[in-house]
């Protein structure tokens, strides 16, 4: 599965992103799914994804300690597509556990903290999203962080037992924005709000004029420590 990942690599890499959609959900033979985590790199792909085949999976993880404005999106997506986004959620027991063990705010106290939290809140449940499905739509795009500017097109994700791809992976933030704009998408108002990568509320903030688009999120690691292991191949 590796080689038919660097296959299509080649053979997608001069497509547009809405035809790399459109291959993947016409062509292939393979179920596809779009991890949404409603931000806008992902309404932009739920939308190309909608105009091919609304029937195509796409999902949300609920940690738990995402933003009210999240959940607004989310249902305010669904109407606007007449779609139903599926949303998982963490195994209860395994919160609990960890939460009475470390506290409520874990994640601030250490990286093996954070990534633990990370793991039971997002890794886990998004195996089981991914266990029917053989191809995973991400939003990566290659300027959005030190951490995924070498991310390849197509790969083959050996943890996930799938072949993952990044349609939007050349785009530009501007070029992200030119697309919502013009086809009318709806975003996360705390994009309007100096938020332009928005996860888990105690772990984002707001940026700066001029700071990288992804410093808001785990504001206090360093930017090569930056991934909640969604999208690392340890």
């Amino acid at each position: 599965m590796e080689k038919l990942a660097k296959e299509l690599c080649e053979k997608l890499k001069d497509y547009t992103a809405q035809e790399i959609i459109r291959y993947f959900i016409v062509d292939f033979d393979g179920k596809v799914g779009l991890a949404t985590s409603l931000g806008a790199e992902d309404q932009v792909l739920t939308e190309m994804i909608c105009k091919v085949d609304k029937l195509t999976k796409i999902f949300t993880l609920d940690t738990g300690r995402v933003f009210p404005e999240t959940y607004d999106l989310l249902e305010k997506t669904n109407k606007h597509y007449q779609i139903n986004i599926e949303v998982y959620f963490p195994n209860t027991g395994k919160v609990e556990e960890m939460v009475n063990k470390k506290g409520i705010n874990l994640f601030y106290e250490s990286i093996e903290n954070r990534k633990e939290c990370c793991g039971i809140r997002k890794i886990e449940p998004l195996k089981r999203a991914l266990s029917d499905i053989d191809v995973w739509v991400t939003g990566i795009r290659k300027d959005q962080s030190v951490t995924r500017f070498f991310t390849p097109l197509v790969e083959w994700d050996e943890g996930n037992k799938v072949i993952k791809v990044n349609p939007l992976l050349k785009w530009s933030e501007k070029d992200v924005w030119a697309y919502i704009n013009d086809n009318n998408i709806p975003y996360n108002a705390l994009h309007d709000k100096g938020f332009p990568s928005i996860g888990c509320q105690p772990c984002t903030r707001a940026v700066k004029k001029g700071e990288d688009i992804r410093s808001g999120r785990w504001w206090w690691e360093e930017p090569e420590h930056k991934e909640c292991g969604l999208h690392t191949k340890d």
